[in-house]
């Protein structure tokens, strides 16, 4: 009878379980899967009473981003500069300072730390004067380069920190090795060390990526027509067409398509590099 319960029991909580990972996915998923109905209806079948799933699909609001003078093309195209650059340069800079920090006998090196994480965890709306007054006065008002002066700040201490911890966990008795079999720093560095770090690399690059991707604040604020990008636009031109609800679920699904694909494409890597920053962290 114990062991019957037991197995009972177990079966209940493997059910439970399963139940649970699948209503998560639901509330998960079901904006996504809504938003994307409502890009291939009329605004007519949009708004109906009646829940159909089974209709003709329209591409006309996916035409009238790119056709209108909504210039949703341009502001899409800014968001894939202004976020490409700002990794790409955090990047650089933020993975060898941290080797630097992780190799580097310092007494500040925890102060150091301390401070790269608090100013990432200050909200960015404080940094919002300050920038404008800047910007103002060096002409970045409006630029995709102030934008991407502006993710690489917030993207460079992320990197940073992330990475710290991947470095922190390689041997270094892998690169004292390297250097007695007469290898250099860049050797040791790019040929040894970096390539362990790969997943957590690509974990923290994708994570650059969202982050720039779906900034709101700074382009709503510091940006105008010139340079505002495509989540700012999709709330703009949403007013500018009286509320026109196909084109903001259109809008939205190309936002959320790029992050996506490129998430499928690192999905391995970025698994490793998500459990390892937990586990070193």
């Amino acid at each position: 009878m114990i062991i019957k319960s037991y197995h009972n029991q177990k079966k209940f909580f493997s059910a439970l379980r399963y139940l649970v990972i699948i209503l998560s996915v639901i509330i998960i998923v079901f904006p996504i899967i809504w938003f994307a109905l409502i890009s291939f209806k009329t605004q007519k079948e949009a708004f109906s009473d009646k829940l159909t799933l089974i209709f003709k699909p329209t591409f006309v609001h996916y035409k009238k981003l790119f056709t209108s003078n909504t210039a949703f093309g341009r502001y899409y195209f800014n968001s894939i500069t202004v976020s490409l650059f700002s990794t790409i340069f955090a990047l650089l800079f933020g993975v060898t300072a941290a080797y630097a920090l992780s190799r580097t006998k310092i007494k500040a090196k925890n102060n150091i730390l301390l401070s790269i994480l608090g100013a990432r965890m200050v909200p960015p709306i404080l940094f919002i004067i300050p920038y404008y007054v800047a910007f103002t006065r060096l002409g970045l008002i409006d630029t995709r380069l102030g934008l991407i002066i502006i993710y690489l700040q917030f993207n460079l201490t992320l990197v940073v920190w992330t990475m710290r911890a991947f470095f922190d966990d390689i041997p270094k008795d892998l690169e004292e090795a390297a250097i007695v079999d007469g290898a250099g720093d860049y050797t040791v560095f790019f040929k040894i060390v970096l390539p362990l770090t790969t997943p957590g690399v690509v974990s923290t690059t994708v994570l650059c990526l969202m982050m720039s991707w779906n900034e709101f604040v700074y382009p709503l604020l510091l940006t105008q027509l010139k340079a505002m990008t495509a989540p700012v636009a999709v709330v703009v031109f949403s007013s500018h067409e009286a509320a026109d609800w196909g084109m903001v679920s259109a809008g939205s699904i190309l936002l959320t398509l790029p992050v996506l694909f490129f998430v499928f494409m690192v999905k391995k890597y970025m698994a490793k590099g998500m459990l390892g920053g937990a586990l070193k962290g």
